[in-house]
């Protein structure tokens, strides 16, 4: 057997000891570097994993209009909550809680004893009311929680629905201004925390800890409660005389590009917008509809041809037979037989098609398409709102002398009504193109300081002062004495152009459909509003001076006093005209819609000559419209059908 010597034992020993004490001085080490250096994150995790939250919502700002009136605000709806591990009778609490909230205690019971920190009771138990939510705290259950939360309200309805949008359920931003402006409305939750042992009850010796919730900023529009009130009102009446497939308005103010109103009919309640089809609240249909526009894109070319200085729009005169040729062709006017001969003025005034077609041809395409894209066609304006189209135009390639002609007035193009507002405002307000906007402001909500102004955002200039000046005469000229004469307020110079354009339906021009449109502009001298509204496919008359024009006329009859602009009789173009007729005396004409034939010939008193359209004993429609000035002993066109089984006038 071999014997060790204690030589080597010793020096096993002094390996042994050596080792043992270097891994207890790295024990001590490593230990001293957890608690050291780990020792605040493993205390943070730790605690992370015992500490539960009871949410506290913040409140979505407001939006509101442009004087800080409320369009869109909160009210208190609470939401209940569990923690499932303090819930100490499953049964009870279950049979308890449902029967308050009206929920089967079985789903009850399977939300409860889930293993999570906290569960919502859903979906009864979210967004109740306050005498709901004081029910279920009398109710004393251990475990079950209220924790405060709001529910976006709507308190105006349909006004202003696609602009505004609407919220989920748990108010995140869906459409309209709530779904572009989400980040900035929808502020920041609070909370109470508390830790937790893990049978779920209070940790001894802790506190709760409440974080309050950062509300979000108030958002102030361009859009005035008011006008929007006028332009609401006037496609309503228009919904019921026309019943259209669509209907669209639009009013800005020309000079920043301001939306002062928007709306769009079919519409829908933002508050239960899960009531009706999606197709009448998920398209913001002023921004989103692209169609040919007519003949209001004849004041692109118009303003294109003035500034570049093809026409004399008072000494040079045009005869129109009642078509054109051009590229084997034969464009008609809309007027059987032409309008002869007259000044390129009367061309404007009697939307005169063959004229504009050789507007076009003196401009040459790349002039033209240069203009009616430096007005903005072609590309999308930019407005802050979700689910703009951009618009077509011919590719340069594909445009000839038919589709330079159609162009030039505006057939064969697709546009939208706010780049028409947008272009016909730059027109008219000294030739300045500006961005359409609808956020003018955001505002604390506590201290109702502004935060931060959007200023407007001019895109670029287009034409000269001076070829916007001649523009607004020619579209006050329209207005007295032309095609927009049904858009005429007495005391007011106010200029517009009419469209009637024909529909495309499946790859054709529809025989008869038609999108009809006015747009209005006031005062003519000096420009502070810019009113376009469109009537897709109205039933019966389809002429946008008859049916669109006199909609302008409701809002603007409104709009400009509450504005602040004072009647200007001795402005006003009419009133020249009459002077130099020889003051022809002036009557107004009486609303006629509704009555009969047989009931109306006696109260005219001899003022008025009635000319029948149509068949039938009841006036549907009329022209010019009630409360127009015209000379005693006028034409009042009067188109009649037979009221429906039930009476009701349509």
């Amino acid at each position: 057997m071999k014997t060790v010597s204690n030589a080597k034992v010793r020096r096993r020993l002094f390996v042994l000891t050596i080792g043992v004490t270097l891994l207890f001085v790295a024990l001590l080490v490593r230990l001293g570097y957890v608690q050291m250096a780990l020792g605040p994150e493993l205390a943070k995790l730790a605690e992370e994993s015992w500490r539960r939250e009871i949410p506290f919502a913040a409140k979505r700002g407001e939006i509101q209009d442009r004087n800080g009136q409320t369009l869109v605000t909160n009210i208190s709806t609470p939401t209940v909550m569990a923690i499932p591990a303090q819930i100490e009778n499953a049964d009870d609490t279950a049979a308890k809680l449902g029967e308050t909230l009206g929920m089967p205690a079985d789903t009850v019971r399977q939300l409860i004893t889930q293993r999570k920190s906290i569960v919502d009771i859903k979906p009864q138990g979210r967004k109740i009311s306050p005498e709901k939510a004081q029910q279920v705290r009398d109710l004393k259950l251990p475990g079950i929680v209220v924790a405060e939360d709001n529910k976006r309200y709507y308190p105006l309805g349909t006004f202003a629905a696609h602009v505004l949008g609407f919220t989920t359920s748990y108010n995140e931003g869906l459409l309209g201004l709530e779904k572009r402006y989400d980040d900035k409305l929808k502020g920041i939750r609070g909370n109470v925390a508390y830790l937790s042992t893990a049978s779920g009850d209070a940790m001894p010796g802790t506190s709760d800890t409440y974080t309050p919730p950062k509300d979000g900023l108030n958002l102030q529009l361009t859009i005035d409660k008011q006008i929007q009130s006028f332009v609401e009102r006037e496609l309503d009446q228009a919904v019921l005389q026309h019943r259209p497939d669509h209907i669209i308005a639009i009013a800005m103010d020309p000079n920043n590009g301001e939306v002062l109103a928007m709306a769009s009919r079919p519409t829908f309640d933002p508050g239960n917008y899960q009531q009706y089809p999606s197709e009448a609240y998920n398209r913001n249909l002023p921004i989103w509809m692209m169609y040919e526009p007519g003949s209001t894109f004849k004041i692109i070319t118009l303003a294109a041809a003035v500034e570049e200085k093809k026409v004399n729009l008072k000494n040079e005169y045009f005869f129109d037979p009642g078509f054109v040729e051009v590229g084997g062709a034969r464009l008609r006017c809309w007027k059987r037989g032409g309008h002869g001969s007259q000044t390129f003025l009367q061309v404007v005034e009697n939307s005169c098609n063959p004229g504009f077609v050789l507007l076009g041809q003196r401009l040459g395409k790349d002039k033209l398409f240069d203009y009616i894209r430096r007005f903005g066609f072609g590309t999308k304006t930019g407005i802050d709102l979700s689910g703009e189209s951009a618009g077509i135009l011919f590719k340069p390639e594909k445009v000839g002398p038919v589709e330079l002609a159609t162009t030039a007035f505006g057939q064969g193009v697709s546009v939208t009504p706010i780049q028409q507002v947008a272009a016909i405002s730059a027109a008219v307000n000294g030739g300045k193109l500006y961005k359409p906007h609808v956020a003018k402001a955001w505002v604390n909500p506590d201290t109702g300081e502004t935060v931060e102004r959007i200023e407007p955002e001019r895109v670029r200039e287009v034409i000269s002062e001076e070829t916007s000046r001649q523009v607004r005469e020619a579209l006050e000229s329209v207005v007295a004495k032309g095609t927009g004469r049904n858009a005429f307020l007495d005391g007011y110079r106010v200029g517009g152009k009419t469209g009637t354009a024909q529909k495309v339906v499946d790859g054709r021009y529809s025989p008869s459909e038609h999108i009809v449109s006015f747009i209005g502009v006031a005062p003519a001298n000096d420009p502070k509003i810019v009113v376009y509204v469109a009537v897709d496919n109205p039933k019966g008359i389809q002429f946008g001076g008859l049916v669109a024009a006199p909609i302008v006329r409701g809002i603007l009859a409104d709009a400009l006093p509450y504005l602040g602009v004072n009647p200007d009789y001795e402005g006003q173009l009419d009133l020249k005209l009459r002077r130099e007729m020889g003051d022809v005396p002036y009557v107004e004409v009486p609303n006629l819609v509704g009555a009969t034939v047989s009931d109306i010939y006696e109260d005219l008193n001899m003022n008025f000559r009635l000319v029948q359209h149509g068949q039938g004993s009841t006036v549907i429609n009329q022209s010019p419209a009630p409360g127009t000035r015209v000379e005693r002993g006028s034409a009042i066109r009067i188109y009649l059908s037979d009221p429906p089984p039930d009476g009701h006038q349509h």
